[in-house]
């Protein structure tokens, strides 16, 4: 019996509630059961000075989580005056699963930059905010075409991505943080809508886990990506 009762295959409540902030471009808000991620889309007019002259844009991202996200307040990074290595590689992440969905050379020398800012955190905000800053973009371009900056479409395909893991011999899906904290397993998976495969995280955090689990495990992503895509499709109608 999972702690939060659901079955193997079943994600947590989901939402995803556009057109949330004022002045960005593009934004949502996103819950995964417990958690909760506010995620911005901001068009810029600058490029990193590697890209400049080369007629493609570019998709980044910046992830943080709020000091009361979680049970214990989390000192801010601003004021450590670094970045742990944690959020460094989500908001890499994040930016990559983007950046895999969008035609770069159709935002011309344009940069868009996704904040993804935990609210509250029980797990799984990688994928929320993966999930939710797709539907930010999306509305960011839309904003975009509607000016006639953009002369074409820019994104290609959705990308959603969600947790599974081995917890007590079972595969799972979406874990919480109390599933989380005491998986044999858990990977992250980032998916596009079309199946294709983004980026896939897994470890081992107790017993190495086999191939046969592995692929319960993608079956699981492509069933809860799915379910995703159809929530982000419903979203942005």
């Amino acid at each position: 019996m999972r702690p939060s009762h659901r079955d193997p295959d079943e994600l947590r409540a989901i939402s995803l509630e556009r057109a949330v902030v004022k002045y960005a471009e593009g934004s949502c808000f996103v819950r995964f059961g417990d958690t909760h991620v506010l995620v911005t889309a901001t068009l810029e007019d600058r490029l990193p000075p590697w890209l400049k002259g080369q007629a493609r844009g570019w998709v980044t991202a910046e992830y943080g989580m709020l000091p009361r996200a979680t049970s214990e307040r989390t000192r801010r990074e601003s004021t450590a005056g670094k970045q742990n290595g944690r959020t460094v590689e989500i908001q890499r992440l994040i930016g990559r699963s983007l950046r895999a969905v969008t035609d770069l050379e159709a935002l011309g020398e344009r940069q868009i930059t996704i904040d993804c800012d935990v609210i509250q955190a029980d797990g799984g905000t990688r994928t929320a905010s993966i999930t939710g800053a797709w539907v930010a973009l999306h509305d960011c371009l839309s904003w975009m075409r509607a000016r006639d900056i953009l002369r074409s479409e820019a994104i290609r395909d959705h990308v959603a991505a969600v947790s599974c893991g081995i917890c007590h011999g079972s595969a799972v899906l979406d874990l919480d943080y109390a599933e989380d904290s005491d998986a044999d397993t858990d990977a992250n998976f980032v998916l596009t809508g079309s199946g294709g495969i983004v980026e896939i995280q897994g470890t081992a955090e107790k017993t190495p886990f086999t191939e046969t689990q592995f692929l319960a495990l993608l079956a699981l992503a492509r069933k809860g990506v799915g379910r995703l895509v159809e929530l982000q499709k419903m979203a942005v109608m």
